[in-house]
């Protein structure tokens, strides 16, 4: 049996990105990360990347192409911002390396593993939508598989300190691209998203809140559908949790969010999921769930990638 892992590299030395090589270091079986790139000599990610043996530059994709690692590399994390993202596109899609995209850029296909992460393995560059995004469609998705959402609000509470200025950059983009997301892969007819950057101190745990309006369906099927679908989370990031059992509503005409329902429909209901997501510690504390429910997706994805090709490879060698 080939013990060959599918070599990697991550463009971003902050926190999303440092956390990713962490992560690839101790947990993948599957992959190897032999060069990380980013733009401050000075950065943490880069220092604890070279003592960790991972190579460096600190001159961006431009450093990274011209690493004699680059050969091999067949993976690409961006984890850096989406206008930067789309500059990483077009240096690296020319050279047929695969992109799996950790900003808002949004340039291919949204992933939301336990939703899509089979669809999209032969996609020359991936989107990995935001970190709200990987936590509250899964939830979005559970209640479309049993009943039509006519909309979904998504709110996600981060602490601030675990907000980068790469984040911090993106807000608007984040906000954009969730919404998008919620639809496209979650199913809802309308979608929302709202990202809250926490500043209190001792730092917040990451919290979201899902809001669906749906009409009147079965309610304990769609409980079970949603705890399912944490399940599923669960096994890629243990720290994701319900925060409480799911809650309903009736929405009847005349209240403010019956119109969002279908016009001439009769009673409505809003399906109210509360999650918290605690992180792994791997670099920043465990308040920093966003981080590792994104750097845990974007691995999941990685992951399936390498294998998905690997069995292509021994197919064609038949």
């Amino acid at each position: 049996m080939s013990t060959t892992r599918t070599k990697v590299a991550v463009i971003g030395s902050g926190n999303i990105g440092t956390d990713l090589m962490i992560k690839i270091l101790r947990l993948s079986k599957s992959l190897e990360i032999v060069a990380m790139a980013g733009i401050d000599p000075d950065s943490d990610g880069l220092a604890r990347a070279r003592r960790l043996k991972v190579a460096t530059t600190h001159e961006g994709v431009e450093g990274l192409v011209k690493m004699a690692e680059f050969e091999d590399i067949e993976i690409v994390f961006d984890a850096t911002s989406a206008g930067a993202h789309r500059h990483h596109e077009d240096v690296l899609r020319p050279l047929g390396r695969t992109l799996i995209d950790l900003t808002p850029a949004a340039v291919g296909p949204y992933v939301v593993p336990p939703v899509n992460g089979e669809a999209h393995l032969a996609a020359p560059n991936v989107n990995m939508v935001t970190c709200g995004g990987q936590a509250t469609i899964p939830i979005v998705a559970a209640v479309h598989a049993v009943t039509p959402v006519h909309y979904g609000e998504i709110v996600a509470s981060i602490s601030s300190r675990s907000a980068g200025p790469g984040t911090r950059a993106n807000i608007d983009e984040f906000t954009e691209t969730t919404s998008s997301a919620i639809e496209q892969v979650g199913g809802a007819a309308r979608g929302k998203a709202i990202i809250v950057l926490n500043p209190a101190e001792p730092p917040l745990i990451m919290r979201d809140t899902v809001h669906c309006v749906v009409s009147q369906s079965d309610r304990q099927a769609i409980t079970a559908s949603v705890e399912e679908m944490v399940g599923r989370v669960q096994a890629y990031v243990p720290g994701y949790r319900l925060k409480q059992k799911v809650q309903y509503e009736p929405v009847r005409p005349g209240h403010p969010l019956h119109s969002l329902a279908p016009a001439g429909s009769g009673d409505a209901l809003k399906v109210s999921v509360f999650l918290e997501v605690e992180g792994a510690a791997h670099y920043l504390p465990a308040y920093a769930g966003n981080l590792d429910i994104m750097t845990s997706a974007a691995l999941r994805t990685a992951e399936r990638m390498a294998a998905h090709r690997a069995t292509a490879s021994k197919e064609a060698a038949k």
